[in-house]
């Protein structure tokens, strides 16, 4: 394993991965991963019961290590999606901790109980030869939802687990010292190869929390934690609570970096962690298919509402919808993110019609609008298809009017759509969470203060208040059920 892992084969008692007071040294993690290890060679495909848990980081490692795909399972999938992706994927058997209740649907596929080394029967195991993997040869299969259809399997090879990991190590000056604190689930990229590949890649030290709270992060960072990874639901509860907590407010000041991903941080968010701590948190920008294309620099100028430059070996253009590339840099002019390079996926499992359709010659289309400032930072507007808003003639991305309602004292929440409308072709409509049920802030208070702090074509025609917003395992607002 050590084309992958290199500090495995030091077999140290160094701690590689921390789950709550569970900590299991290098040592320990490459017998665990060696004894299964050899169980998994010559399966084509492995599933992985993806809990937040050590079993579900030995199970990945050993499946890498046995050179054989892991395909992670989300711990509350339905039993359609579970159906599809069985189907889909094939997987040989499914590594789970042991006692671990699985659903029906994997009733007919063998089970396998992953060990972590910390049992007292564990022996020292043969670490499994994976020097003769290819780099193009697939690591993992993650499922990922569309708008439409059922979820595809992304194949992510060797080359670019390696690639985005060794890109985000230099743009973030990420070493073996850093201990790397997360509540993130395993079965996305953010959190298994990010938050837990990442670190054994480079020698450090996993720090998961289980259950994200802002006391468990405060504890974690002051302990010994140096690099915070969050999604922005997590980010805005430590918002939220950083002004009134001083030891939360001393932990997040004293981390090295303070990473966050899955979707745009609202300015908001960023301005209020900042003032609390004096520190400025990152952000990245990446796909399942992608890995990590974008990043804000640990070396950088600041670069807040951004998600940074190209990492090392990633090209990335700006598209217009007629398909030509835009040239300016001028932080206005919106396009589609387009990407190339090694990190890229290889393909759609089982599906070479999206695989084509995916790609404009060798060009991922990501179907992400951004804008490109003159010092090459990204900024994100959105999806083309749920937030490039053609309203008036006017192309408008729903993030930045989002940040001005959030901007309002009277709003804890807000998702920006868009409806047909006769007239303007497209009309803004304005989804709020008020900070008091009880006293709301009014419809035209709220498209007043828009007009205000944008310009007035991009305020909302309609204001709708709800108790909360749908929301995925990551946290992402799920603009499609908001109707």
């Amino acid at each position: 394993m050590s084309a992958l892992f290199p500090a495995l084969a030091s077999a140290s008692s160094k701690p590689a991965l921390r789950f709550g007071d569970q900590i299991v040294s290098y040592a320990r993690l490459r017998a665990a991963a060696g004894a299964l290890a050899p169980r998994l060679v010559g399966h084509e495909r492995v599933a992985v019961w993806a809990t937040p848990t050590l079993h579900t980081a030995v199970a990945t490692v050993a499946a890498l290590a046995a050179g054989v795909p892991a395909v992670p399972l989300n711990p509350k999938i339905g039993e359609r999606e579970l159906a599809h992706v069985l189907g889909d994927s094939k997987p040989a058997l499914v590594l789970a901790a042991p006692g671990a209740a699985l659903p029906g649907g994997l009733a007919g596929l063998p089970r396998l109980d992953v060990g972590t080394g910390l049992e007292e029967s564990a022996a020292p195991g043969q670490e499994a030869p994976a020097e003769d993997v290819p780099w193009g040869n697939p690591a993992l299969i993650v499922y990922t939802s569309g708008t439409t259809g059922p979820p595809k399997g992304v194949v992510l090879p060797r080359r670019a687990i390696a690639g985005t990991l060794d890109a985000l190590a230099e743009a973030w000056q990420w070493t073996g010292d850093d201990v790397v604190v997360h509540a993130l689930p395993l079965f996305h990229v953010h959190g298994l190869v990010l938050g837990v590949l990442g670190p054994l890649r480079r020698g450090g030290t996993v720090r998961h929390l289980g259950r994200f709270s802002p006391e468990a992060v405060a504890g974690a960072l002051a302990e010994d934690g140096t690099l915070l990874f969050g999604v922005p639901t997590m980010y805005h509860r430590l918002a939220e609570a950083v002004g009134e907590d001083r030891g939360l407010a001393a932990a997040l000041a004293g981390a090295r970096l303070l990473v966050s991903g899955s979707a745009p941080l609202p300015l908001p968010d960023h301005q209020r962690i900042e003032a609390a701590t004096g520190r400025r948190v990152v952000e990245r920008y990446g796909m399942t298919e992608t890995l990590m294309n974008t990043a804000v620099r640990a070396d950088g100028p600041p670069a807040v509402g951004t998600v940074g430059v190209p990492l090392p070996g990633v090209e990335v253009r700006l598209v217009e919808e007629d398909g030509g590339v835009i040239e300016a840099s001028d932080g206005e002019t919106v396009g589609e993110i387009q990407v190339r390079g090694p990190h890229m996926f290889t393909e759609y499992l089982n599906r070479p019609d999206a695989t084509a359709g995916a790609f404009d010659g060798d060009w991922f289309r990501t179907g992400d609008m951004a804008t490109r400032d003159a010092a090459g930072h990204y900024r994100i507007v959105g999806r083309r298809s749920t937030d490039l808003i053609k309203s008036g003639g006017y192309k408008i991305g729903a993030g930045e009017i989002e940040n001005a309602l959030l901007d309002h004292p009277s709003v804890a929440e807000a998702a920006v759509t868009a409806a047909p409308d006769a007239d303007l072709g497209e009309r803004i409509i304005a989804w709020i969470v008020p900070r008091d049920a009880g006293r709301p802030p009014t419809a035209e208070e709220l498209t007043e203060h828009v007009a205000r702090q944008l310009t007035p074509h991009k305020r909302p025609r309609e204001v709708r208040f709800l108790a909360a917003l749908p929301r995925n395992d990551m946290g992402k607002i799920l603009k499609r059920e908001l109707r």
